[in-house]
């Protein structure tokens, strides 16, 4: 019996026998083309990519209407990344510069590509580079003249985990005609869209396992635990007894889970909390009316800016904008102004960027600076923004406000954005504004942005990878990353009680909100403002319903004086089995 751990993605607990998935390019191909055929070689890579994008469409158009939303929205996303140059017009240059086969093109514009997606700091945007690839992939597949689908038949067994080295979102569109009990992955990271799809699809899957479709032999028995984060290969009697066992409890919770979609969050002593959700796209808010979220504590407006050759205009922005709050019925929607690096989008940002900018990303010019540093970018926006809240309840937040004269500052712009829609006439709406705590020098003067702002979203992912200096997705360190470390807790307490204090509000948008471990950590907190990602949101209203805040908020006290980060997981752990227990 093996045991291998990864990246926890769909919770719950899967058996079954392993199906190896083969996928991939064993080798490129790498010749030079002579003069004559450059042409042919050129219309060959063209060829193509036209395939690869009448594949992508035929999928979507196949997504089945049961699918979750973010399906659907991911292959439209390897659709943008498909148009975008870098990858259907750059390896032609290089094609036609060196006279090479468009597959050897294609593999050194692709090396160059993942360069760039290595060096960018924030790691939601850092894991695109797998949609990079798997676009990639499926391009090098039909030059070559080979099958882009997984391998999945007919003759798959009725408790079939798959084991591969990547999926796609393509790839689970196949999911709807198979009976799959659950996946596993060698690559992938926690915000990964493979891991997403695996949240939102209710599949137990665990991905980043590194090395685990090397180790597993077809239709080997494994056990997948989505929960911990777990790969079980080739299990004994006693381990497989105590899963089915599990397995069967799991289920059970899953269907008095779904009984609370439209139940009201409230603590067992009368406290109510609001649930909100984390989006990307209008795709994305289906599903938080279907789990009944309050509003969106967090729109990452990011793709609208990035894979492609210009800024947006204001009026696609405007038009985007207000689509999303009309599809909001109501509910306050939170945009987050673009947060970009130097590093993120090159083409258009080339002019401020240097190379020696682009070594520290994460302390160069990126979140609010970036905005700074581009004005005309940053009020185009906040037009759109004010524009667009004309329409209904739209609040705009700032990223990466590292203190008060950034703070200041945008609000500055903000002034000139509403002074120039007055002077041109055109109808606009009022918006509370707030800022992200995602930067310890942030959250210890959180009393004096508070002065300034309406709320602050606590951004817990930025804010613990500062505080701990730890990447998570770094295997090396990845076990230092702590979300309940005493300084990391000390600084949430800190911001929260603040706001409170102050009659100001705030809310936490880092995975820490989704995960139910840390629900009563932050109500003991005082934190009354959830924001989510919409999977998470129904096991996290089931913590809140059977949580006593007041005994809560007396029982934090030995995690607040607690200094040791070895006793964090036991003193976390007692403190949810007393409130279990009550």
């Amino acid at each position: 019996m093996i045991v291998l751990h990864g990246a926890a993605a769909g919770r719950g607990i899967a058996i079954g026998r392993a199906h190896l998935v083969v996928r991939g390019i064993s080798e490129v191909p790498q010749f030079c083309i002579p003069e004559n055929e450059i042409a042919a070689e050129t219309a060959r890579f063209e060829a193509a990519v036209k395939a690869t994008r009448r594949q992508l469409e035929q999928l979507r158009s196949a997504i089945p209407e049961n699918a979750p939303t973010e399906l659907g929205a991911f292959i439209s996303l390897h659709l943008m990344l498909l148009t975008d140059v870098t990858l259907s017009r750059e390896p032609l240059d290089i094609l036609q510069e060196q006279q090479i086969n468009a597959e050897w093109a294609l593999k050194l514009q692709t090396d160059r590509l993942s360069q760039q997606f290595d060096e960018i700091d924030d790691e939601y945007l850092r894991q695109r580079k797998q949609d990079m690839l798997q676009v990639v992939e499926r391009i090098q597949k039909n030059l070559i003249g080979q099958s882009t689908e997984i391998n999945l038949d007919a003759n798959l067994l009725d408790d079939t985990v798959l084991i591969a080295h990547d999926l796609s979102p393509a790839d689970t569109v196949f999911f709807k005609d198979q009976r799959i009990e659950g996946f596993v992955t060698d690559m992938g990271g926690p915000t990964s869209h493979t891991a997403i799809l695996g949240r939102s699809l209710n599949i137990p899957s665990v991905i980043g396992l590194g090395n685990a479709r090397h180790l597993i032999r077809e239709h080997e028995w494994v056990i997948v635990d989505g929960g911990n984060g777990t790969l079980i290969i080739n299990p004994d009697e006693i381990v497989l007894t105590q899963y089915r066992r599990r397995q069967r409890e799991y289920r059970s919770h899953l269907r008095q889970l779904n009984k609370l979609k439209h139940t009201a969050a409230a603590t067992a002593d009368g406290e109510t909390i609001e649930l909100l959700a984390n989006i990307e796209t209008a795709d994305d808010i289906k599903a938080l009316h279907k789990f009944g979220a309050d509003g969106v504590g967090l729109l990452r407006s990011e793709f609208l800016y990035l894979n492609r050759d210009s800024l947006p205009e204001e009026d696609e922005l405007y038009q985007v904008y207000t689509d999303l709050v009309k599809k909001m019925k109501g509910k306050p929607l939170t945009i987050r102004t673009v947060d970009l690096g130097v590093d993120k989008n090159p083409r258009w940002f080339g002019g401020n960027g240097t190379p020696n900018a682009a070594l520290n990303p994460a302390l160069g010019l990126t979140g609010i600076r970036l905005c700074h540093a581009e004005p005309v970018m940053f009020r185009t926006q906040m037009r759109a923004v004010l524009r667009a809240a004309a329409h209904g309840t739209v609040k705009m937040m700032f990223p990466m406000v590292s203190g008060l004269a950034e703070l200041r500052q945008s609000l500055v712009h903000l002034e000139t954005a509403k002074r120039q829609l007055a002077e041109r006439g055109d109808a606009f709406g009022t918006v509370e504004t707030g800022c992200m705590i995602e930067i310890p020098a942030a959250a210890l003067t959180v009393s004096t942005l508070l002065k300034h702002v309406d709320f602050v979203s606590i951004g817990t992912n930025d804010l613990i990878q500062y505080t701990l200096s730890v990447d998570r997705n770094d295997d090396s360190v990845s076990y230092l990353y702590q979300p309940a470390h005493p300084a990391v807790v000390r600084l949430l307490a800190h911001i929260i009680r603040t706001a409170n204090r102050m009659g100001k509000g705030v809310s936490v948008c880092g995975e820490m909100a989704g995960d139910p471990d840390y629900t009563r950590l932050l109500l003991a907190l005082g934190l009354r403002r959830f924001s989510m990602n919409t999977g998470n949101l129904l096991a996290v209203k089931e913590m809140i319903l059977c949580s006593d805040t007041e005994k809560l908020e007396s029982d934090i006290g030995r995690i607040m004086r607690n200094e040791d980060p070895d006793r964090v997981d036991m003193l976390l752990k007692k403190l949810n089995e007393t409130e279990n227990e009550s």
